[in-house]
């Protein structure tokens, strides 16, 4: 081989293997430094860039003040005019020229001396055309993922609400390369029966299209939630939402109901980690609830598993950011999550902190989301309960329970409403019941009162007209109560409203 030719083969090479160092880059200033390092000494005796100061913020626009990112100082006003004529600026020994990519001037490399050789300065432009579309892809990049964080942030419940009989908390990091934002949520909804429903989830992918989807697939839980369906129908009724939204939307969720009366937690699996229950003596245990699916796959029902909890007890939930590592079986991160929290009780906050720091989240690939509830239940002695069969006679004997009740609980300024709205309740119910109507009072921060009774029609508030025999009643509740609603049950519905007290 000449040696002409060897040399164009060792040029081609370097200029190939060059390229790729400055093209991968996803950072603005790794993008300058890979271009100094490739420039120098090959192609000129230094390298200086200058990027639009913008560049690193959300807009990257022409005529932007100029950020020295890479190289020895250099006379800024050449790249200056490089920038304002987009063209090569020769000033004695420096030729400033423009990083132009899409239309746009990003910046300038200043060259001192560079090689005159017709060949270098082909290699030195097609460099700096490089540089500019991998800062130019970089600041895209960024942009979108900022973008992303911020749509998946603004669907995430900054706090969470408080709950009669448990106490939650929770913990949200993106991935440490925020453009890999992902699509995880979770949630705490307040059900009917002072019942808590937990939920953590997460959407395959990542970016913005699986934020957007983690958006629309949280509401649709909240919405599903609201209907009190079993946790196995509600994963069942948002595997068929998925599949509406189209192909490949998988998510993989799970959905747990507490019930701080009865003490016990009801779980649904779709494809999610098992969630660990911390039992009060500081025994953590990972709960072999049915896998299940992921939402979006269709065909398949949910198998819900009801597990006994104790006051004290902690449940934990959490995405697969936590305990994923690369190279490593996701079975050793749930083990070296569960060790984390076997008997090591702190408070719940100090708990959430100390997982995060003991499994060392700072450089993860994936964004993690922790769920923490503290299981402690509602006093019996603050429940009062009651099988009446429908009677015309009922309301009056509920009428005389809610009274002692009250009094015992000492709550008698609410004795005289609590009446009024508890009698237009069972009222309607013993006009429509055929089996025992149950009555329960829960004293909590708030008066809760139930009713229950076989009859599946739900009751609908509508305006009453002066000649009207009915209808009022739920105008009085909806008027007096500080909450009330309806819900179908499996045997029934139930109507409730809740009180200051």
């Amino acid at each position: 081989m000449s040696e002409t030719a060897e040399s164009l083969k060792e040029r081609l090479a370097f200029l190939g293997a060059a390229a790729a160092r400055i093209g991968t880059r996803l950072d603005p200033a790794e993008t300058a430094r890979a271009l100094v390092g490739a420039l120098v000494p090959r192609l000129a005796s230094s390298a200086t860039v200058y990027f639009a100061e913008s560049l690193f913020g959300q807009r990257a626009e022409f005529g932007d003040d100029l950020r020295l990112v890479a190289g020895p100082k250099q006379p800024e006003e050449a790249a200056q005019r490089a920038v304002a004529f987009g063209a090569a600026v020769h000033e004695g020994r420096l030729v400033a020229l423009p990083l132009r990519v899409r239309g746009r001037t990003l910046g300038a490399v200043l060259l001192e001396a560079p090689g005159a050789d017709e060949i270098d300065a082909l290699m030195t432009e097609q460099l700096v055309a490089q540089a500019a579309l991998a800062a130019d892809n970089a600041h895209r990049y960024r942009q979108e993922a900022a973008a992303a964080d911020t749509l998946q942030r603004s669907m995430l419940p900054n706090r969470l609400p408080r709950f009669a009989g448990v106490e939650i908390t929770h913990r949200y990091l993106p991935a440490s390369d925020h453009a890999r934002v992902g699509g995880d949520w979770f949630d705490a909804i307040g059900l009917p029966g002072s019942r808590v429903a937990l939920v953590v989830g997460d959407v395959m992918g990542h970016g913005m299209r699986s934020a957007a989807i983690m958006g629309q697939l949280r509401t649709s839980v909240q919405t599903l939630a609201a209907l009190d369906l079993p946790p196995d129908q509600v994963l069942r009724q948002l595997d068929g939402l998925a599949q509406g939204l189209g192909e490949n939307h998988l998510a993989t969720c799970m959905y747990a109901v507490y019930d701080p009366v009865a003490r016990r937690c009801t779980f649904a699996n779709a494809g999610h980690l098992p969630p660990i229950l911390v039992h009060a003596d500081g025994r953590a245990e990972l709960l072999e609830v049915p896998e299940g699916v992921p939402i979006g796959v269709g065909g398949v029902a949910f198998e819900p598993m009801e597990v006994p909890v104790h006051d004290g007890d902690r449940l934990v939930l959490c995405t697969d950011g936590l305990v994923e590592v690369r190279g490593q079986d996701i079975t050793e991160g749930l083990e070296q999550l569960r060790a984390t929290l076997d008997c090591r009780r702190l408070t719940l906050d100090a708990q959430c902190d100390d997982v995060l720091r003991n499994l060392q989240i700072d450089d993860r690939s994936d964004d993690v989301a922790v769920l923490m509830a503290d299981l402690t239940g509602i006093p019996a002695a603050n429940v009062a309960r009651w099988m009446l069969e429908p009677r015309r006679t009922t309301p009056s004997r509920i009428r005389r329970l809610i009274r002692a009740t009250l009094k015992a609980w000492d709550l008698a300024d609410q004795i005289e409403i609590t009446e009024l709205l508890a009698t237009e309740v069972v009222t309607n119910a013993v006009r429509f019941a055929t089996r025992p109507i149950e009555l329960r009072l829960v004293q909590t921060e708030h008066l809760l009162v139930e009713v229950m009774d076989d009859e599946y029609t739900l009751p609908v508030l509508r305006d009453a007209h002066e000649d009207d025999e009915g209808g009022r009643g739920l105008q009085l509740v909806s008027r007096l109560a500080r909450r009330w609603g309806a819900t179908r049950t499996a045997s029934g519905k139930i109507v409730w409203f809740e009180l200051g007290v």
